[in-house]
């Protein structure tokens, strides 16, 4: 074999040896996520669930009473690395509320993966004529660049320990924990007059436990939680009117 073919060869082998280093180490990455709690996991194992909470394709779906239904769908994208599930006790609270939660499963528990994994949630409901977006720290970022761009199909943002990826004049609730040490604050427009749950930090919007360089609460999950719906229900009702 000439030098020439011999070099060549050598720089091909070692583009594809480089490449399956790459595809390697990326999916070792992504075995590494936080798993959700046995809370979480209970509520959506519960056959007595009320409201009533189903699977449908990539998505867990959370079903307010008839009594209660608002006819405000909530797509929610969950954080990065974090398993779907652990947000069911919160999309569960809110639907006890009238709303009805979509909680989009994300590839390898990345949004980045999926930005527009909202598109496909729409024709499930064709009844409900009023939908805000939010999300969890990375699926709150994800969230943003999605509803931004289709502010014609979205009335609200809600950001968990999240920042938006763009400024716009769509109607933003910006809340996070004070002991919050993983969100970059400094990226939270004023203009967003982020609200700030006292005593809360970044993991408990979820139920998986505590997340690595993430400040220590004061205030219990459950203690979060409740404000979290509380407001989350205030801006909703608002932004939708």
């Amino acid at each position: 074999m000439k030098p020439k073919a011999k070099k060549r060869l050598k720089i091909t082998l070692l583009s594809i040896v480089t490449v399956l280093v790459l595809l390697c180490a990326g999916y070792i990455y992504t075995l590494d996520y936080y798993r959700a709690d046995d809370n979480a996991v209970a509520v959506l194992s519960s056959t007595e669930a009320e409201p009533q909470i189903e699977k449908k394709d990539d998505m867990w779906i959370f079903h307010p009473s008839a009594e209660q239904d608002k006819g405000v769908g909530f797509i929610f994208y969950p954080g990065g690395k974090v398993e779907d599930k652990a947000y069911s006790v919160l999309l569960q609270q809110l639907s006890q509320q009238g709303i009805t939660g979509v909680l989009v499963h994300m590839p390898f528990n990345l949004a980045v993966f999926d930005i527009n994994a909202a598109d496909k949630v729409y024709a499930q409901f064709p009844e409900i004529k009023h939908w805000v977006m939010g999300g969890h720290s990375l699926g709150g970022a994800m969230a943003s660049s999605y509803a931004v761009k289709n502010q014609d199909r979205i009335e609200g943002l809600v950001l968990l320990g999240a920042y938006p990826v763009k400024d716009s004049d769509l109607p933003t609730l910006a809340i996070y924990g004070s002991e919050d040490k993983v969100l970059n604050k400094s990226k939270l427009s004023a203009s967003l007059n982020p609200y700030v749950i006292e005593g809360g930090n970044h993991a408990q919007f979820g139920n998986y436990g505590a997340q690595k360089d993430d400040g220590e609460a004061t205030i219990t999950r459950e203690e979060q939680q409740r404000v979290a719906v509380e407001e989350i229900t205030k801006f909703i009702v608002d932004a939708t009117k």
